[in-house]
C-alpha cells in the first residue's frame, strides 16, 4: 500500500496573496476543510490537520481575519492607543494588557496619538471601524467627536490612567489632582518653604502640577512652574533647573512630572553645585526602573501600571465575551517612595 505524503510544493497561481483554495488544492481536500481546521481544528482528523497545516506554512497563506470576524461578529483584537511608544512610562500597562489579553485568546493592536492628542481623532475613526473587540485609552479628555463616536459604537472602552465619574465606559486609574497635591504635602512637611515644578504641557501633567501649586497656595505659598516638553526628557529637565536655580530665590524642592525630567534636575543642580537632598528636594514621577539606582536615589510617585493593564485586560475581555466586570471604575491609588533625594 502507498504511503500517505504530505503536501507537495507546487506553484499557485501568479499574482495575488495565497487563498484557502489554493491550501485546498495543495492538501488534497475541500476549502471549507480547511475553513474548519482554521476556526474549529478539534472537529478535523490529525492527519488532515497535519497536510493542511503544512499547506498553508508552504503557501504562505494568512487567513483574512477581518472578513472572518464579519461573518462570526466576533473580533479577537484589542485597540489600545498610548500617546507615545518611544517612552518609558506606559511600557509596565502595555506589557500586562498584552499578557492578559493573549492568556485570554485576543491580541493587541497599539496606536500612538501624541500627547497633544490630534491624531486620536483620526486613529479612532479607522480603529472604530474595523469593529474591534475593545479599545483602551490613555487618559480621560477625548473631543467631543470621538466620544459621540464611542459611545455611538457600543463598543467596550477602558481609560486608564486617569479618573473620571463620568466614563465613556469603564475606567481604570488614579486622580492626578490627589497626586500633585500629596506630592505637595509630602514637601512642605519636610520643612520645604521654596517649592518649585518643572512639568510637561500635556493634560495629565498640568492638572498635577495645578493641584500642587494650589496646595501650596492654601498654606501661603506661591509656586515656581517652568513648563518643558511632552514626553519629558533629560535635556528638558535640565534646561527647566537652569532658569531655576538662575533665579534670586532658589527653589529648595521640584516637583517634576516625570522621573527622566527629575534626572535632568538632580544632573543640573549638580552641575551648579547645588546640593541634593540638602539644598534641593527633588522629587519624579513614574517610579521607572533607572529611579532608585541613581546618585541619590530618587524619591517619586509609585503608580502600579502592571495593574492597570491587567484590570483593563481583564475587563474588556469580560465585556466582549458578554460578562459584566465586577466594577466599572477601578483607583488603583498611589503612593511617594522616599528616596535619597529628598
Amino acid at each position: 500500500m502507498a504511503k500517505a505524503s504530505g503536501p507537495k510544493k507546487r506553484a499557485r497561481r501568479s499574482g495575488g496573496a495565497a487563498t484557502v483554495v489554493d491550501v485546498a488544492r495543495l492538501a488534497g481536500v475541500a476549502p471549507n476543510t480547511v475553513s474548519r481546521v482554521l476556526n474549529h481544528p478539534e472537529q478535523v482528523a490529525e492527519g488532515t490537520r497535519e497536510r493542511i497545516n503544512e499547506a498553508i506554512r508552504v503557501t504562505g497563506y494568512t487567513p483574512n481575519l477581518l472578513a472572518a470576524g464579519v461573518r462570526s461578529s466576533r473580533s479577537k483584537l484589542v485597540a489600545a492607543i498610548v500617546p507615545t511608544v518611544s517612552g518609558p512610562m506606559f511600557l509596565e500597562t502595555i506589557q500586562a494588557l498584552t499578557e492578559t489579553l493573549d492568556r485570554n485568546g485576543y491580541q493587541l493592536i497599539l496606536g500612538q496619538a501624541g500627547y497633544d492628542g490630534l491624531r486620536e481623532d483620526e486613529l479612532l475613526s479607522a480603529i472604530i471601524g474595523r469593529r474591534p473587540a475593545g479599545i483602551a485609552l490613555i487618559g480621560v479628555v477625548h473631543s467631543a467627536e470621538s466620544r459621540r463616536r464611542l459611545l455611538a459604537s457600543q463598543i467596550p472602552v477602558v481609560e486608564t490612567w486617569d479618573l473620571t465619574t463620568t466614563p465613556i465606559d469603564m475606567v481604570v486609574g488614579f486622580s492626578h489632582e490627589e497626586t500633585g497635591a500629596a506630592v505637595c504635602d509630602f514637601l512642605l512637611r519636610k520643612g520645604r518653604k521654596r517649592p518649585a515644578i518643572v512639568t510637561g504641557r500635556d493634560e495629565r501633567a498640568k492638572r498635577r502640577a495645578l493641584a500642587f501649586a494650589a496646595a501650596a497656595q492654601k498654606q501661603g505659598i506661591e509656586v515656581q512652574i517652568e513648563w518643558t516638553g511632552a514626553p519629558g526628557t533629560l535635556a528638558g529637565g535640565r534646561e527647566a533647573a537652569a532658569r531655576l536655580l538662575a533665579r534670586d530665590t532658589r527653589p529648595d524642592a521640584i516637583f517634576c512630572s516625570s522621573d527622566l525630567i527629575a534626572l535632568g534636575v538632580v544632573t543640573e543642580a549638580t552641575a551648579h553645585g547645588v546640593s541634593v537632598p540638602y539644598e534641593l528636594a527633588v522629587v519624579g514621577f513614574g517610579d521607572l526602573n533607572f529611579s532608585e539606582g541613581v546618585i541619590p536615589p530618587l524619591t517619586t510617585v509609585h503608580l502600579d501600571g502592571s495593574r492597570i493593564g491587567e484590570l483593563t485586560g481583564s475587563m474588556l475581555v469580560d465585556r466582549a465575551e458578554g460578562r459584566q466586570p465586577a466594577q466599572k471604575r477601578v483607583d488603583v491609588t498611589f503612593s511617594i517612595l522616599e528616596r535619597g533625594s529628598t
